[in-house]
């Protein structure tokens, strides 16, 4: 049953799987416990134009593309925050705007610019084709995650349990929140070679949301989240190997929205509250 560890493509995939899992863990939770699960999935296809234009520059350059991604994701969160400031329409409609535009903008450029295949590989990724420099990207994002959530947890856990106590506390509130949006819109590039832009965001939340059904403290949710993430990766990875013709990002993604089943079924927090409060 483990015979697919004897090939380097997969392993490189358990790597990328369980390492992503590792970063988007805590920056998943914090979007579930936040509110803004909605504004992962709207980052993720915001990105788009940025690395469909970078693309176009510099072909498969991973670096090129993740600063592409990065300046697209941050402008659209930026331009809807600014947009709700000035206008009568709030942040959240101003978000699915323009992140739908930007979505039609980058798969018009990609289609514009590449083939069919290069359009579903952005798309929904390619885990089983990571190059090293993918993998070195991902390794380093983690990384780079985990250090500033260690930084901003205190603050970050502060802000989201009472942000109006936090306010009055401090005047840099924004700060936090922006380091945050940096760390989810970085996650999300990282992941988007691996899942592809409509894949990755659910590696990113829907362990998160399962995991939240289990416990009602924020630590041993992000070591379940992650846990939860890793423990989809390898089962999903696995099923695409033993299933033909079953791709390896979707295949990922419904295992973890098998777990998070299993978690609303059956978890502390899920329907047995409703039920024992009938």
């Amino acid at each position: 049953m483990l015979e697919f560890l004897e090939f380097d493509f997969m392993r490189k995939a358990i790597v990328a799987v369980v390492v992503l899992s590792l970063g988007m863990a805590p920056v998943g939770c914090f979007l579930v416990l936040r509110r803004l699960s909605l504004a992962g999935e709207a980052m993720s296809h915001a990105a788009i134009p940025g690395i469909a234009v970078a693309y176009s520059i510099a072909g498969l350059s991973v670096l090129s593309m993740t600063l592409g991604g990065l300046i697209a994701g941050l402008s659209v969160a930026l331009l809807s925050t600014v947009l709700a400031r000035v206008t009568l329409l709030r942040e959240d409609a101003n978000m699915a705007t323009l992140y739908l535009l930007a979505l039609a903008g980058g798969i018009f450029l990609l289609s514009v610019r590449g083939t069919a295949v290069n359009l579903e590989s952005f798309l929904f990724g390619n885990i089983l084709g990571l190059r090293a420099s993918t993998l070195i990207l991902i390794g380093a994002t983690t990384t780079v995650t985990l250090l500033v959530m260690a930084l901003i947890l205190r603050p970050l856990i502060l802000q989201t349990v009472d942000p109006v106590f936090a306010r009055s506390q401090s005047k840099h509130t924004w700060l936090i929140s922006a380091v945050f949006m940096v760390l989810v819109v970085l996650n999300l590039i990282a992941g988007f070679r691996a899942l592809g832009t409509l894949m990755a965001v659910g590696l990113m939340i829907v362990p998160a949301t399962a995991a939240r059904y289990w416990v009602d403290a924020v630590t041993p949710m992000l070591g379940l989240a992650f846990c939860f993430g890793a423990g989809s990766g390898l089962l999903g990875l696995a099923l695409s190997y033993w299933l033909s013709n079953v791709p390896s990002g979707p295949s990922i993604v419904l295992v973890c929205g098998a777990v998070f089943v299993v978690s609303l079924l059956f978890g502390r927090n899920g329907l047995n509250v409703l039920a024992r409060r009938a």
